[in-house]
């Protein structure tokens, strides 16, 4: 299976990631480095969601919801300057951790804190989408769930930049106090509205 951030690129691709620099006002390197660093940032709070039965349950349900289609409107999506569903994914698994995740990603990339929390709400979706993709590959089964999630959070770690790892031990050595149990409506507007409204009600 392709790591996360490799089915990300490819379905970014170059026309993506310029989108995210423009939309953050930095140039493309710059934002590419910067989703390096945010992705396991995200892959790891919701590894943590899912690590109890209860979290995986929820997620799972969503998830089969939720086939990954927006990653082949990665960049319509970003284009849409809407990041209101990722502001919502961010408040349920991260919780009280939401400003030190961006204050880190800021730390590590260069970036400001305002701008690292902007990038994290754009890529949350695509992240889920991603996520919700290989799990219905997969079958859709909520035991195995915990176990993609660790895997593709792995791999995230490998490729981010130096300083994130730091910030990864400090952002989920503690109680994120997220709002779990609504992850799932955030799921649903990624597959059903927001989708929906890229492509004009019809899909």
């Amino acid at each position: 299976m392709s790591s996360i951030l490799d089915l990300l690129n490819s379905q970014l691709g170059a026309g993506g990631v310029e989108a995210i620099s423009r939309q953050l006002g930095i140039d493309p390197q710059t934002a590419q480095q910067a989703i390096s660093g945010a992705i396991p940032i995200l892959t790891g709070a919701l590894a943590q969601h899912a690590s109890t039965p209860d979290g995986a349950a929820s997620l799972s349900h969503a998830l089969q919801q939720h086939d990954g289609s927006i990653l082949d409107q990665a960049t319509q999506y970003i284009n849409q300057g809407d990041t209101s569903s990722g502001d919502g994914i961010l408040n349920h698994i991260l919780g009280g951790n939401r400003n030190n995740a961006a204050g880190g990603l800021a730390q590590a990339t260069g970036l400001d804190a305002g701008t690292a929390g902007k990038l994290l709400m754009m890529l949350a979706p695509l992240v889920l989408g991603a996520i919700g993709r290989a799990h219905n590959q997969q079958g859709q089964d909520p035991g195995v769930l915990g176990g993609l999630l660790n895997s593709m959070h792995q791999d995230a770690q490998s490729a981010a930049p130096s300083g994130i790892l730091g910030v990864l031990e400090g952002m989920l050595g503690g109680n994120q106090g997220g709002q779990g149990g609504s992850l799932a409506d955030e799921v649903t507007r990624i597959g059903g509205g927001l989708l929906g409204g890229l492509l004009g009600g019809d899909r």
